[in-house]
């Protein structure tokens, strides 16, 4: 195989923990040239993955089927002369460019179905045993059915420490220091005082996201013990209103979401001495631009989507209504987050900017 086509995810922390497929298929392959067709809010982080040679960032719109815009960018891609497609999605529409493009082996998940459309269709692992996000993607490189040879180790730590295991790549951003420190200069950051980076987005629902109240307690143990760090939250424009409430209680805290790209925000993050962060996409880039992390988890299961880092460090109550995998909480209380205490989280945070002095 020489050339394979990647249909990306749609969401960034999907898109990085895809990334042990395209390590593997290398390599498989030794000589393939990977590229990739992303939405434009996860393009960047594909950027700057080693595995992939371009990325086709496309403005197509979240859950609409816009045919002319698919065959359009089939044509595009018809001479380029894939040799396979790699459709991530379980939707029938992610899988209509590869087809459009008359792309000849086409390979994912069965999904919607999608009879036809692909022609080396794995079968959809049970709900109830969902495998890590990482090995469910890397599965791909192989037959339908094969047993994977490597082992997850941040989900199976017994099985990985065994003399003859091979683990499985773990997602890797390519940081680039000139980048860090331009975007620095241009918010007026200090590059010689430690950075802390507050992600409370979470684009999922509010089930998944720390109490603004808790980020801005944290914030001001961090500033009575650490007094020169610099406090800044990133995310969307969405996370904005969530971090001015987290500023408004606590004012060291400098509210960038909306304000960065999502690359300037990797260039951030790829200097961070700490990074706090709910689960969601930045968890992910923190871990894989390998930066002290804590991840604080409520509704969902770091069993099944953590942080690949031996940096991080995971937050969970892990109380009997959780995970529940809910947008918002069915009981109304939401205690799995507010019952975690930002003293419980500072705990880690001031370990990490005293290992940075």
């Amino acid at each position: 195989m020489r050339r394979a086509l990647v249909i990306a995810p749609n969401w960034i922390g999907d898109a990085l923990m895809a990334q042990p497929l395209f390590t593997l298929l290398r390599k498989l392959h030794p000589r393939i040239a990977i590229d990739a067709v992303a939405p434009t809010w996860v393009a960047p982080v594909l950027e700057r993955m080693p595995e992939i040679r371009d990325v086709y960032a496309t403005d197509l719109a979240h859950g609409k089927l816009q045919l002319l815009r698919r065959w359009q960018l089939a044509s595009d891609l018809r001479d380029v002369g894939y040799d396979a497609a790699y459709v991530l999605p379980n939707s029938v529409k992610s899988a209509l460019i590869p087809w459009m493009a008359g792309i000849n082996l086409r390979i994912g998940y069965k999904g919607e179905s999608r009879y036809g459309l692909l022609n080396v269709r794995h079968a959809n692992p049970p709900k109830t045993e969902r495998p890590p996000m990482t090995a469910h993607y890397a599965a791909l490189a192989y037959t339908p059915g094969a047993k994977l040879p490597f082992v997850d180790k941040f989900a199976q730590p017994e099985a990985a420490a065994k003399p003859e295991a091979q683990t499985l790549p773990v997602p890797r951003l390519e940081a680039d220091p000139n980048e860090a420190a331009r975007v620095s200069t241009r918010f007026n950051l200090d590059t010689r005082a430690p950075l802390v980076v507050f992600c409370p987005g979470a684009e999922y629902g509010p089930a998944k996201r720390w109490p603004p109240e808790h980020f801005a307690s944290l914030a001001q143990f961090i500033a009575q013990s650490f007094p020169y760090a610099r406090i800044i939250a990133l995310g969307s424009k969405k996370d904005a209103p969530i971090a001015q409430a987290i500023a408004d209680r606590a004012p060291m805290v400098r509210n960038l979401c909306g304000q960065t790209s999502l690359g300037e925000a990797c260039a951030l993050i790829s200097r961070a001495s700490a990074v706090v962060t709910n689960d969601s996409g930045l968890m992910h880039v923190a871990a894989a631009s390998r930066r002290p992390l804590v991840a604080v988890y409520g509704s969902t299961d770091p069993r099944h989507t953590p942080p690949l880092s031996d940096l991080a460090k995971v937050q969970w109550l892990h109380l009997e209504c959780s995970p529940c995998f809910a947008r918002e909480c069915p009981l109304g209380h939401l205690n799995c987050l507010r019952e975690l205490s930002a003293e419980q989280v500072f705990g880690d945070v001031r370990g990490m900017l005293l290992a940075h002095r």
